[in-house]
């Protein structure tokens, strides 16, 4: 009799618990959300939004925007350009207030409908930021909307009224049939990865791996349009056929062309890239706008399917810390190269000199022997996205230090294999975990997939570069291939100084030092203006120099190239207004320069290193 009780009670319990998340889940889907932006001000960089929520029946309601935007590792405080909130419920003007950074309180009395406006100032230009003036509007999602708390997953429209001046919007929501410029996202995650392009951009199309490529221009440029489709086609359908699947139906390219431009930042379904507008008929300029259509596509898999298990479900109000954007950027540079290589852009000598040149770099950045790729990784936030003088002597960038674990894994993997598998066989077996799992994945299970399909330990490997700072054995690596890589001094028997700065009226303001240079140790300081040198003054000494920028060596002075390693030189600098007088004993650059050609008289075996790795 008793035991029949109890299970009349836990049948009652799980009834009304049930009852109970009927109705929370009914509540939900019956709150709206919508969103009209419109531009009263383009030329003063303003956008005006209106937010609309009807539903949400409570005694206040949390409206948050994020501080941060994916893919972009700072917080970056967007609600610092937000003006003139204000909100009506039920039509009548309610009490705001900010109880948060980034929240503002609407006190709602349980009204059913709630309206809420407010500008958004955008005049920074970035891939990442909102911008605004009166020839377009560029709508970074992060900075423009806002969510209401703990409503993430909570499904919103957007309508856009463009400036009477403009008749063009481009993004990779999903449109509302029957309603120009209105899109839906069914959830705010998909509606913060979907950047807005409002103005007259050039627009073309293009089809690869079975999915509709829109291109949408802004800035003008000398870009031709037929011979883009082509190539960017070709980069696209070398990139799906690594994954084996194109998880869009349609993509988008957003790209803005500048006087200079540069950067790209991935989206789900889209991208914003960054561009020099008369650059594209250029042979440097045409390939790496290639390069960078390459790395931010690869994106579409790596980060935004195939991720650190950190990066998703995003904290908007706070940084989302990983040790793995070494494998999410750096693995994409090395790729970047891959794919130009197999489309056929670059030929087997021109993929191994920026191969090598990415490891170049990482030996000749200082900070590489004091800061590990999974260090470099979590501290994106503090140190990636905010360098001063002294990054380059402490830290080491995750792309470039990710890019050269890249070639080191894909060649190790190659060689255990005999050629039989490469780098390729893990992304593709981590991003269909990934589908599988519907998470991101950690650092463990990327390491035990590494293992598995070379069927070698990566303890070894881990350990000295994914979490130490082991010098890079190239040579070991690229001979799998039979690439022989040779060393020699940046510039052999001339002195360096290891200081750079920027030319003013008075003097060089000093800006860097590297470590343990001649400047490094004499104590010269950044922020040092240096006067004179072994009683020269500056200008003399610039005299026959031709410079074309204002930041410059202080080897590139004529003064400086007549010395020897081991003399010394006197400096006048000018510190906190007092004059003092440095010595630095110059040493001998401590850089080296690398060069890797194939031998031709490799093994069968690298041969087949070769092949597999070049992927032609």
């Amino acid at each position: 009799m008793q035991q029949n009780t109890v299970n009349m009670f836990n049948k009652k319990s799980i009834l009304s618990l049930v009852l109970l998340l009927t109705c929370i889940m009914a509540a939900k889907a019956q709150v709206k959300i919508g969103f009209e932006v419109s531009f009263k001000e383009p030329q003063a960089h303003y956008a005006e939004v209106q937010m609309n929520i009807s539903g949400l029946v409570k005694d206040y309601v949390d409206v948050k925007m994020p501080v941060w935007t994916p893919g972009s590792y700072l917080v970056r405080e967007f609600e610092k350009s937000v003006e003139e909130f204000k909100a009506t419920a039920a039509g009548k003007a309610v009490k705001v207030e900010k109880v948060r950074k980034n929240t503002w309180r609407i006190f709602s009395a349980k009204a059913a409908d709630i309206q809420i406006n407010y500008r958004v100032y955008a005049f920074e230009i970035s891939v990442r930021t909102p911008f605004i003036d009166e020839s377009h509007a560029f709508l970074s999602p992060t900075g423009i909307f806002m969510h209401p708390d703990g409503m993430i997953k909570s499904s919103s429209t957007v309508k856009i009224i463009p400036f009477n001046t403009w008749s063009k919007v481009s993004t990779g929501l999903t449109p509302i049939a029957g309603k120009q410029f209105t899109y839906k996202a069914t959830d705010f995650d998909i509606l913060y990865d979907s950047p807005i392009e409002v103005g007259n951009q050039d627009i073309f199309e293009f089809t690869a791996a079975g999915v509709r490529h829109e291109v949408a221009m802004y800035g003008g440029g000398n870009y031709d349009k037929e011979k883009l489709k082509v190539d960017m086609a070709k980069i696209v359908e070398k990139e799906t056929a690594v994954y084996g699947e194109n998880p869009n139906k349609y993509y988008l390219f957003i790209v803005h062309n500048f006087l200079k431009g540069g950067g790209g930042l991935e989206h789900l379904n889209s991208t914003t890239l960054g561009a020099t507008r008369n650059a594209y008929n250029t042979e440097e300029g045409y390939k790496g706008f290639l390069s960078l259509v390459a790395h931010e596509y690869h994106h579409l898999w790596n980060v935004k399917r195939l991720r650190p298990i950190a990066l998703g479900p995003f904290d908007y109000d706070n940084e989302n810390y990983t040790t793995n954007l070494w494998v999410a950027e750096g693995f994409t540079s090395y790729y970047e190269n891959k794919y130009l290589h197999r489309a056929g852009f670059t030929d087997v000598n021109e993929f191994l000199k920026d191969l090598i040149g990415g490891v170049g770099t990482v030996l000749n950045t200082p900070g590489a022997k004091y800061q590990s790729a999974a260090s470099s990784s979590y501290d994106a936030w503090i140190i990636g996205y905010r360098p001063n003088e002294n990054s380059k002597n402490n830290s080491i960038s995750y792309y470039n230090k990710g890019e050269v674990i890249g070639i080191l894994m894909d060649l190790e993997i190659i060689n255990a294999t005999k050629g039989a598998k490469s780098l390729d066989d893990v992304m593709k077996a981590m991003y269909l975990q990934c589908k599988t799992l519907k998470r991101g994945y950690t650092d463990a299970e990327f390491k035990a997939m590494v293992e598995k399909i070379s069927g070698i330990s990566f303890t070894n490997f881990w350990t000295k570069y994914v979490n130490g700072v082991d010098d890079v054995e190239y040579a070991k690596y690229f001979g799998y291939a039979g690439v022989n890589v040779s060393s020699e001094n940046a510039t052999p028997g001339k002195p360096v100084t290891g200081a750079s700065g920027q030319l003013t009226n008075e003097g060089l303001m000093i800006t860097s030092t590297t470590r343990n240079s001649a400047a490094w140790v004499s104590g010269l300081n950044v922020n040092d203006l240096v006067l004179s040198l072994d009683d020269t003054s500056l200008s003399e000494a610039l005299s026959t120099v031709r410079l074309k920028s204002p930041m410059i060596s202080l080897d590139v002075i004529p003064l400086v190239g007549k010395k020897n390693i081991g003399d010394v030189l006197k400096l006048k600098v000018r510190r906190d207004g007092l004059e003092k007088e440095i010595s630095l004993t110059l040493k001998e650059n401590p850089n080296v320069r690398l060069n890797a050609t194939v031998n031709e008289n490799a093994t069968p075996a690298q041969k087949a290193v070769l092949k597999k790795w070049t992927g032609i």
